[in-house]
């Protein structure tokens, strides 16, 4: 069963996924790379909070909880040695400071993966510049230096102002292999239009074509090396190289392995493969395009493009990447039906892209803003996709705790059960914590033929309530001109709050002839029970509020059993 985890994914790695049970692992770690680099390496001192990671601000520091890990590096016996002296290594070099922090916190979580990856499955770790030298020190100790397959390069950005220095406009993939009988299918981009007019400069009565050579460097012994028709490749240092694919597509029930390249040579001059120069008599093979795959995949992608900030694919996540860039990995280190797992799912690109390729995927992250942008981002673009979520609050009790665990988690968590958008401020970014003046989140809903979205602003309180509040409710929704307030509330609202509330009066929906309080008070047990706003249906949240994924096809796939 396909599943989003909301929680640390080191605790989800341990506590749920099997040994080797998991195909593909994609992973886009949080790191602040936008920060001086000099100060990632400046020692810290004091109590740090520990090494979390928001939403969209992603911190990582030297602290007490990473010191315990760095002790568990160092001297668990279920650590490899070269990975305690790898880690120790980097420790001695780098010191104490956020850069530190995050190869610790990183490569604890790298031997987990390692532990959870099929033989034959591979890693792709999506970073920048900033880390990626470090990583794959790291990833050499865990996977092995053999282990290493590509290091990829994507060209996010057309270009960037640099200051002193060379405009920043790639990040790094790096791949590895568990094994090296990993799963690996070839996968082809498109030709370059500029390509198929340089090199595709002849046509026959077949079609479009190029001419390719028919030799391979180096002499051979055997009948590769031999004279055909009287062209000897072994004078000029070659041998016949045959292009099988070619021939099994005008003979695919002929047996290739009894012939000799001569005949092979044969059949494809009878079947006018073989191009013969009206001067000189080496021949060459002719390659049609229309029978041109396209051009195998390259470590340097420069034909997918970065979301821009209109286009259609976009939800208004920082870090989001291109879904073709998702697919890319995934069809070629992947077959439908196998596992894919990302552990810092962020807005759920690779889950998305699995779910479109028909693969079982796994999605973790400790944020409930991002899983519940992945579940909206599912329930729009796969209305049929099946899926679970683990960790979110179920009962009023489970409620309670994250309230007391983390009032910032609670009050994300809180807010998606209306789909509205966290906001942290008036007009600020989305997620970002900070003081809320009076408003936690909005939902966006269309009224009147303008098109132009009116809002309900929303407070989420998961301690004491009093009336005041309701009060304070009613002048946020004047100062903001507001079409309607929601008060979320994990305690039970009291008779002088729905007295203050009944006060405010109603909004009319002239479009739908209806009136809606003014002002609404849900609990968290009503909301758990069904509860929903009462609100003009025109627009709604789920088109206004989280902007809605496109509508996407999937295979279906078979359902492994995962987690232990």
């Amino acid at each position: 069963m396909n599943k989003l985890f909301y929680g640390d994914n080191l605790t989800i790695l341990r506590e749920y996924i099997k040994d080797e049970s998991i195909d593909l692992i994609y992973l886009d770690p949080p790191f602040n790379s936008n920060r001086n680099y000099n100060i990632l390496f400046k020692d810290e001192s004091g109590n740090q909070s520990a090494a979390q990671i928001s939403a969209f601000e992603d911190t990582w520091h030297w602290d007490l909880n990473t010191e315990a890990l760095y002790q568990k590096l160092t001297t668990a016996h279920n650590i490899p040695a070269q990975v305690s002296d790898m880690i120790a290594a980097l420790r001695a070099f780098i010191g104490t400071n956020q850069m530190m922090a995050y190869l610790t916190n990183m490569t604890i979580r790298l031997v987990e993966l390692h532990r959870v990856l099929k033989p034959t499955g591979s890693i792709y770790l999506h970073c920048d510049p900033t880390a990626s030298h470090y990583l794959k020190v790291c990833l050499d100790s865990i996977f092995g230096f053999d282990c290493f397959q590509s290091e990829i390069v994507w060209k996010r950005t057309g270009s960037h102002g640099g200051a002193q220095k060379w405009g920043p406009i790639h990040d790094i993939i790096l791949f590895y292999s568990k094994s090296q009988s990993y799963t690996w299918n070839k996968v082809y981009e498109a030709y370059d239009p500029e390509y198929i007019k340089n090199f595709y400069r002849f046509n026959d009565s077949r079609g479009q074509y190029r001419l390719v050579s028919l030799t391979g460097a180096g002499t051979r012994s055997g009948d590769s090396g031999k004279p055909w028709r009287g062209v000897d490749p072994t004078l000029v240092g070659r041998h016949w190289a045959i292009p099988i694919s070619s021939l099994k597509q005008v003979v695919p029930d002929l047996d290739l392995s009894k012939l000799t390249t001569q005949e092979k040579l044969e059949l494809l001059d009878k079947h006018g493969l073989i191009y013969w120069p009206p001067k000189g008599k080496v021949p060459q093979q002719k390659r049609y395009l229309e029978e041109a795959a396209g051009v195998s995949i390259q470590d340097i992608v420069t034909d997918i493009q970065p979301i821009s900030s209109q286009a259609a694919e976009r939800l208004g996540y920082p870090t989001q990447k291109p879904q073709a860039l998702l697919e890319r990995i995934i069809e070629a280190s992947s077959n439908p039906g196998d596992v894919v797992l990302d552990p810092f799912c962020g807005c759920g690109t690779a889950v998305a892209a699995a779910q479109a390729l028909g693969r079982n995927w796994i999605g973790i992250d400790i944020t409930h803003l991002a899983i519940t942008l992945i579940k909206y981002r599912l329930e729009d673009a796969f209305p049929d996709a099946k899926f679970t979520i683990e960790g979110e609050p179920e009962s009023i009790d489970a409620a309670r705790y994250l309230a007391e665990s983390d009032r910032f988690q609670f009050e994300w968590w809180a807010l998606s059960l209306v789909r509205a958008r966290p906001t942290g401020g008036d007009g600020g970014r989305a997620g970002k914590k900070g003081a809320d003046r009076g408003i936690d989140g909005i939902i966006n809903f269309i009224d009147d033929k303008s098109g132009q979205p009116k809002s309900i602003i929303v407070q989420v309180k998961s301690g004491g309530v009093s009336s005041a509040h309701i009060r304070d409710l009613v002048g946020t929704i004047d100062r903001t001109k507001a079409a309607m307030g929601l008060y979320i509330t994990l305690e039970e609202s009291t008779g002088p709050m729905r007295k203050e509330a009944a006060q405010a009066g109603f909004y009319h929906s002239d479009l739908w002839e209806q009136d809606y309080p003014r002002v609404q008070i849900l609990t968290i047990n009503e909301l758990l029970n069904g509860a929903r706003v009462h609100m003009p249906p025109t627009g709604g949240a789920a088109d206004l509020t989280f902007k809605r994924a496109q509508r996407q096809k999937k295979d279906d796939a078979e359902q492994p059993d995962l987690f232990g």
